[in-house]
């Protein structure tokens, strides 16, 4: 791989919390689990330096680049505004509408090696627009990765997880080790492939959102208990519906369990039963 990048006064910055990939069979494992093909679009979410982006131009796909650090768009301007299949976006990728780089009748990929301290948020951002991709290829620190894919009765399981699972089909596909990049972070990560669901059998999504996030308040307490404690909005909720035992009872949910023993099942029933 042509290395002229890494050579350049580009230094990541612990405010934009970068740590650069560099070791090219991470690079190339990467790009095989995408498998870019001729034609279709793919957004790369953090650019960087370009690691990803050359082969991903080389593959002879649609690249979009999104990047918000202005030393790494010099690096990226430099090296790939001469391809045809090549466009940089240089913006926050927290605020873009996907949807408008979407083709009529066709999905888009998408691949980025993300920044620890934005993984919850792009996660969310990325569940509210993915009717519009096919996949996403992501690399997280391995603590986020392990909290998304934790089963039912995992310690790990949370909000995060419930949310994740719920609207995306997760594979965890490797680690990566912290020297796999310049410079190397003190944590491991891990790669992962999402996949959008086309059932989801939610009624109200905000109302589910709520519900499973007052519900792992506190992981150490009941269920029962954390939606008595669980804002004005929800407790007002259960006592039009009457009562917070009366629906669990309903739905066939032990109030005594805690929070991470609950199947997607059973939270969905509970979210459509408090919505109607």
């Amino acid at each position: 791989m042509n290395d002229s990048k890494f050579r350049k006064p580009s230094f990541a910055k612990k405010s934009f919390g970068q740590n650069f990939l560099v070791d090219g069979n991470y690079i190339n494992k990467i790009i095989a689990a995408l498998n870019p093909q001729i034609g279709e679009t793919i957004i790369e979410i953090g650019a960087g330096r370009g690691a990803l982006t050359e082969k991903l131009v080389a593959s002879g796909a649609n690249i979009i680049a999104v990047e918000i650090e202005r030393e790494m768009i010099a690096v990226l301007k430099d090296e790939f505004t001469g391809n045809g299949n090549f466009q940089l976006i240089e913006a926050d990728a927290l605020k873009i509408d996907y949807s408008k780089f979407q083709i009529p009748n066709s999905k888009l990929k998408l691949v980025a090696n993300l920044p620890y301290y934005i993984s919850t948020a792009i996660l969310q951002k990325l569940i509210e627009q993915r009717e519009v991709f096919s996949e996403m290829i992501l690399m997280f620190q391995r603590e986020v990765v392990e909290r998304i894919t934790a089963e039912v009765g995992n310690k790990e399981r949370g909000f995060l997880s419930v949310l994740v699972q719920n609207y995306l089909e997760v594979h965890k596909l490797f680690d990566v080790p912290p020297i796999a990049f310049r410079p190397s972070p003190k944590v491991d990560s891990a790669v992962v492939r999402l996949i959008p669901k086309t059932e989801i059998g939610i009624t109200d999504e905000q109302m589910f959102r709520k519900i499973i996030s007052s519900a792992f308040r506190q992981k150490r307490k009941t269920i029962h208990n954390n939606l008595k404690n669980s804002g004005e909005f929800l407790v007002k909720k259960f006592d039009e519906s009457g009562g917070i035992k009366e629906i669990l009872d309903k739905v066939q949910i032990e109030g005594n369990r805690r929070a991470e023993t609950l199947t997607i099942d059973e939270w969905k029933r509970l979210g459509n039963l408090l919505a109607q």
